[in-house]
Order: C-alpha cells, then structure tokens, then sequence
C-alpha cells in the first residue's frame, strides 16, 4: 500500500492485462520518474530499474522509434513510458515487441484496440504523468529506513561553468542537458552518451567510472563520434576523458570537484573537447 500522489506510479489506472507484480511497480516507477524531466515529447525504455533507451521526438511516434533504435536489444521485456497519448501508428510499433507494460496519460480509441489485442500486456493510464510532487525518498535497511528528500531539483544555471578552452556550440549544449537529465535516473556509477536528443548508450551500474564509461561508448558503437557524455559524480581521474577523446566524443558534462580535476580538463583541451561543471 502506498499513499496516492497525482502523477505517481499509484496514481496510474490499469486498463489491460496481467496483475502487476511487486518488481513491475519498482520498474514503472523508474521510468515514470526519468519521463517527468523532458516537457516535450519523450519516450523512456527501463529494464531492471534502469534506462535502456530514452529520447525526445517531433511527436511522440518520432520519440519512441528513436528510444527503440537506440537499443533494439534491451528494449525486449522491458517498460515503455510515453508523455503524450498513444496513436495508432505509435501503438503499431509498441505491438511489435514484448513489453511488460506501457505506460501513458491516454490511448486513442485505435490505440487500445491495437494493444489489447495482447492479453498480457499491462497498459497503465497516468493523466497528471508530467507532474512532480515532493515527497520523500525511503530505503529499507535492516531493522529500520532511511528516509531523505527526493532530488527532483537540478543544478542552478548560474553554477554551470565552462572549464575548457573550447566551449559547447548550442547543439551540445541541449545533448548535454538531454543526457544530464537521463544519467540522474541511471544506477551509479552511470555514464550516458547521447546525440540529437537520443541515447546512444548507457552504462549503468558499475564498480568503477571508468568501466561505465567503456562500457558505455562500447554499446554506443560508430555514432560516438561526435556525440556527448554525461556522468552522475565527478571524474576521480583522467582516464573517462581519455577514453572519451579516443571514441572522438566533443562535449562532457559533470559535477566536477576531484582533486584531479585539472588532469581532466588539461586532457580535454589537449583533444578539443569542450566540458561543463555543474556544481
């Protein structure tokens, strides 16, 4: 049981398929929260809690083809969340793959028809699905919760600084905040490259930063070149910006305050590339 918030995963009405289980919650979760920080039309793919494809689109077709493209692999079995209501050529594609559940603030009458033509498809209805609510952030420990405020705060525009010589032309600029917002919903250490409002790769999850980021640009294969790089801490040495520059990637935002953040910067201006601090 939990305490009902408009806009949250206990807000959705479930229109289709099978009983959700305790792990779907926990995932839809996921993406509904990575969904509420894009404004224009966005689709987020999550698998295991974490995101497997993300992108914004012209409509919200155009965004789910290009969070599909951006990994066709880890797409399958996972969850769709959607910030515009399904169209029938939307819900054509959706049909396509298996997908655990979908996620959306309407379908069109067309829509539904196309959907629920599989029996086990769980559809979830969230009219409010872009409101954010306060609340707090709650983990179990043994014998007890930890409980803290959630972070639904970004950095302030005036803390952002340009640490480079070379600084981000207005089209990297938006891919790095594009993949700034998805690296906050990655499991860290977390590294995202993205290009043209699309991920390209994730890497989530690992012991170090260095493997996430390898990880990360492996998976992102020849459309690196050219793209941008966020990571959710700072780099505790310069060996990401090496790897970076290597995989020809132009543009790099993090939070920056290593006491080796020289070597990383000295080695992004060796290669060209301009890097933001968000503080």
């Amino acid at each position: 049981n939990v305490l009902r918030k408009p806009g949250g995963i206990a807000d959705a009405v479930q229109l289709h398929g099978k009983e959700l289980s305790f792990n779907n919650i926990n995932d839809a979760s996921a993406a509904l929260n990575a969904l509420k920080e894009f404004e224009q039309p966005a689709a987020v793919a999550v698998k295991h809690a974490n995101p497997c494809g993300v992108a914004l689109g012209e409509d919200i077709y155009d965004a789910y083809i290009k969070a599909y493209n951006s990994d066709p692999v880890s797409i399958f079995g996972g969850i769709v969340a959607l910030n515009r209501e399904v169209d029938e050529r939307t819900a054509e594609e959706l049909r396509k793959i298996f997908l655990e559940i979908v996620i959306a603030p309407s379908y069109s009458k067309g829509a539904l028809e196309i959907l629920t033509s599989k029996k086990d498809l769980r559809l979830l209805k969230i009219e409010a699905i872009s409101e954010i609510s306060e609340e707090k952030d709650l983990k179990k420990v043994g014998g007890g919760l930890l409980m803290q405020d959630a972070d639904i705060t970004d950095f302030c525009p005036d803390d952002l600084k340009q640490v480079t010589k070379a600084s981000p032309s207005p089209e990297q600029m938006r891919d790095l905040l594009f993949a700034w917002k998805v690296v906050k919903h990655v499991k860290s250490n977390a590294i995202v490259v993205a290009k043209d409002g699309t991920t390209l790769g994730i890497g989530p999850g690992q012991v170090n930063r260095i493997w996430a980021a390898q990880q990360c640009i492996e998976r992102s294969g020849i459309e690196v070149k050219g793209a941008v790089m966020a990571s959710d801490a700072f780099f505790p040495f310069d060996d990401v910006a090496k790897a970076a520059a290597t995989a020809g990637i132009t543009a790099i935002i993090q939070p920056g305050g290593s006491i080796h953040d020289k070597d990383s910067i000295a080695l992004c201006d060796e290669n060209n590339i301009s890097m933001v601090f968000t503080g």
